[in-house]
């Protein structure tokens, strides 16, 4: 491991995996000694288009020769951006009309947190058990696993939570609550589908009460799911949708989009309600822009949902108990945290890239880029089966 790089580069754990990347290419990772390691993170669902797609780097190469930053957000009229959400819009359903473009995540959220207690004048906000929407303090607020938050104490005020999928918690959104916000898949918790009709049911209980309903799909977004948004695939619109990783082909972006009649709330009284410099950026916007060209104008979010029955018949073994999540965003569930940690350090040295999600230990992360192709899936998968037989026949 470069020692430089523990030295002077803040760690955010003491045991990272530490290889050292020389280029990237399509659904593969290159180190320093040119082996190569199949990609089955993409960076943690960011890179939707794999590595150095050439549509997103040719619009990145292309803006790069007219302009960079010229402005702080929401000032100049730059084409890029206002490109990107008109494009956006037309395949978002009604009333989701305005985006607002900040520069990642949890970023977004924070900007729609803001934007629910400004629309309703209410203070309560309401998140989920074990969820996960970043790491910044209004974000870590309406985190729901406080060993990870407990030593940054105070967050921010009034805050309650609910648990995913749990119906009789609905009635703790009363008309004191600003918002509620949900991952429409939970992510760190181990990739968990609503089930139930639970979106619609939280839905009819916000509109009952005036609460803004905000969908978080950091994840889940971009065709991951076989629609572009996640949200799409349980009949529900939400109020505010949060956006971020996927939808820059692997450069650093967020957004949250609403209504119109809500978003322009945060231009006025007061005004400059939610600034961001860099928020926008014409290079970041282009690639943007390309990349939901490339996942709507093609037949990557269908192939998502094959690729996905593929995994399932595949990755059969004595130590995967099941198959979480939906579409590419997937979690291979072995018995314990144990199993999976060795699953997962094996097949780096074999040259497969997994990962683990935030909360669930049990969970091995399966989330390659929309752009892997079969083969590709298939020697993945081979190299896990082959891994975890070795581990079986160890004991």
């Amino acid at each position: 491991m470069n020692t430089d790089f523990l030295k002077y580069q803040a760690q955010t754990s003491p045991y990272p995996l530490g290889m050292e990347v020389s280029h990237a290419v399509g659904s593969y990772i290159y180190d320093s000694t040119n082996k190569k390691y199949l990609d089955f993170v993409a960076g943690v669902s960011a890179c939707t288009l794999g590595h150095q797609h050439p549509r997103v780097n040719q619009a990145i190469k292309d803006q790069l020769d007219k302009y960079s930053h010229v402005m702080v957000y929401g000032e100049y009229s730059q084409s890029p951006a206002v490109q990107y959400c008109k494009l956006l819009a037309s395949l978002l359903p009604a009333p989701l009309d305005k985006t607002y473009l900040v520069n990642s995540g949890t970023e977004a959220i924070e900007g729609a947190l803001k934007l629910a207690r400004r629309t309703t004048g209410r203070s309560q906000l309401i998140s989920c058990h074990n969820a996960y929407h970043g790491n910044t303090m209004g974000s870590m607020s309406v985190m729901g696993f406080e060993e990870r938050k407990r030593i940054f104490r105070p967050l921010i005020p009034d805050v309650d939570f609910i648990t995913f999928n749990n119906e009789e918690d609905l009635q703790k959104i009363t008309t004191k609550t600003a918002g509620i916000i949900l991952e429409t898949i939970q992510g760190g918790a181990g990739f968990i589908q609503p089930h139930n009709n639970f979106l619609k049911k939280v839905r009819q209980r916000c509109t009952e009460v005036g609460a803004i309903m905000i969908l978080d799909e950091i994840q889940p977004g971009f065709g991951r799911t076989g629609k572009l948004f996640g949200f799409q695939n349980y009949d529900v619109v939400p109020d505010i949708v949060v956006m971020g990783k996927g939808m820059g082909g692997g450069m650093p972006v967020g957004a949250f989009t609403a209504s119109s009649a809500m978003m322009d709330l945060l231009s006025d009284n007061p005004k400059l309600g939610h600034i961001t410099t860099f928020g926008g950026h014409p290079v970041i916007a282009s690639a943007c822009l390309a990349t939901l060209q490339e996942i709507t104008e093609t037949n990557l979010m269908a192939e998502a949902l094959e690729k996905e029955k593929l995994f399932r018949t595949l990755l059969v073994h004595p130590l995967i108990i099941e198959i979480r999540g939906k579409g590419l965003m997937l979690a291979a569930m072995t018995k314990s945290p144990d199993i999976t940690n060795e699953v997962i350090l094996k097949c780096q040295d074999k040259g497969l890239i997994l990962f683990w999600l935030l909360f669930e230990g049990c969970a091995i992360r399966i989330t390659p880029p929309l752009t892997i192709s079969e083969e590709e899936v298939r020697e993945g998968c081979r190299i896990m089966l082959e891994v975890m037989d070795e581990m079986m026949s160890e004991e």
